[in-house]
């Protein structure tokens, strides 16, 4: 790692323990660095070869499948090879990443006393099963075939997410009904619709009723009453389009005046407001009656705009570029009413528009679904598989969507 060795010629690519992920060697970004001719074969990895963390999340492992050209690693890896015939080295990758994540059997193996770290004695002493040769290889491609299922489903998404921005800017600059454009403050638009200030069409507010107020507040007993949720920015973390609330801060039932008076309505769009949660540029739509924390601000459209228009529109807006910097970045309603937002003069359109977006969004909800059960399918299998509960044999993993499949 020294500048002579960073600025040698014929640079050889080297694998770090950020490169090496769990069954997965990420090469997003690879260094490089001088390596002397007569060093370079000791060095570098073979296709096969077991790559294991000493630092970091220390037992990480990967296997290296082999590249185009020399790749070596840094001395935070150790490169394994079997010294026998019968051994699959897929197989040690899902024992260590069960061990170490799961069943706690390697607990203590890493030095703590500083940095965490696994050094290649304490590696070397831990014990391992040794199965007969077809059931390491019988175990290791059913894992893998769950974890191709997982990885392609994660590329569904992205090409789904890709479809979603290129369909965002395409609708919101040409509309659809293939009018011509107008250049506005914001880009072209069709030559029908507006550019408009945000707060002439939408309302920006924060609820400042306070829950004891609300709890105070029950409804009368011929009242048309509705049910009102208390939103934490915390509740903005899971992914999708609404508000995810794990545990309410308020949940109570309240006469509509009330929450109309008090209250954000069902389909209000929410934004963080300050802190780290800014950096997340994440938008939300509340399901219900809500009152937000000091943390959360919102937006809800006037008659005229379809709320979920704005919301979609919002959501190809990077809210990071309005947001006051300081120690403490944050998002007020003077950085939001000034915002200028394209308006469809039609309904009609407005609506199609969100029905284009909104199908392209389920698509993205269903698969995130499918990966959360893929998820927790490879999690059950590495635990039963390496505990012995359940026989690789049993198994029947066809019904599994793989990359054939999806072409076809």
């Amino acid at each position: 790692m020294s500048a002579a060795a960073r600025a040698g010629e014929d640079k050889v690519p080297f694998l770090r323990t950020s490169n090496v992920l769990w069954d997965e060697i990420d090469l997003a970004v690879v260094d490089a660095m001088a390596i002397p001719e007569h060093e370079l074969a000791e060095k570098c990895l073979e296709p096969g070869d077991l790559l294991v963390c000493e630092g970091g999340e220390i037992g990480r492992a990967a296997i290296w499948e082999g590249g185009p050209g020399p790749m070596s690693f840094q001395n935070h890896l150790h490169r394994l090879r079997p010294k026998v015939d019968d051994v699959d080295p897929r197989f040690y990758v899902y024992f260590l990443q069960s061990a170490f994540t799961q069943l706690g059997i390697f607990e203590g193996a890493g030095n703590k006393t500083t940095i965490p770290n696994l050094s290649s004695g304490r590696l070397k002493a831990l014990d391992v099963p040794h199965p007969p040769l077809y059931e390491q290889v019988a175990t290791a491609d059913a894992l893998r075939h769950v974890q191709a299922a997982r990885r392609l489903n994660a590329r569904l998404i992205g090409t789904a997410e890709e479809l979603k921005t290129a369909a965002m800017q395409q609708l919101f600059s040409c509309g659809l009904r293939g009018e011509a454009q107008k250049e506005t403050e914001i880009g072209p638009i069709p030559a029908s619709w507006e550019a408009c200030r945000l707060d002439s069409v939408a309302d920006v507010i924060s609820t400042r009723t306070s829950y004891g107020e609300l709890l105070g507040a029950q409804p009368s007993p011929d009242a048309n009453a509705v049910r009102v949720l208390g939103i934490k920015v915390s509740d903005m973390n899971a992914l999708g389009n609404e508000v995810e609330i794990s545990q309410a801060a308020l949940d109570v039932m309240v006469d509509l005046d009330v929450a109309e008076l008090r209250c954000a309505p069902p389909g209000a769009i929410i934004f963080p407001k300050r802190g780290a949660a800014i950096a997340t540029n994440k938008k939300r739509i509340a399901r219900t009656w809500t009152v937000f924390d000091p943390n959360v601000i919102g937006v809800v459209a006037r008659e005229g705009l379809h709320q979920r228009l704005l919301f979609h529109w919002f959501q190809a807006f990077d809210l990071r570029t309005i947001t006051e910097p300081g120690p403490t970045p944050q998002l007020n309603k003077k950085n939001l009413v000034p915002l200028v937002v394209p308006v469809p003069p039609a309904v009609e359109e407005q609506q199609e528009i969100v029905e284009v977006l909104d199908a392209i969004d389920r698509k993205i909800a269903l698969q995130r679904r499918k990966g959360e059960v893929l998820d927790q399918l490879f999690k059950s299998l590495l635990h039963k598989l390496m505990t012995g509960e359940v026989a690789v044999e049993d198994l029947d993993l066809s019904a599994l969507p793989t990359l054939e499949g999806s072409a076809a």
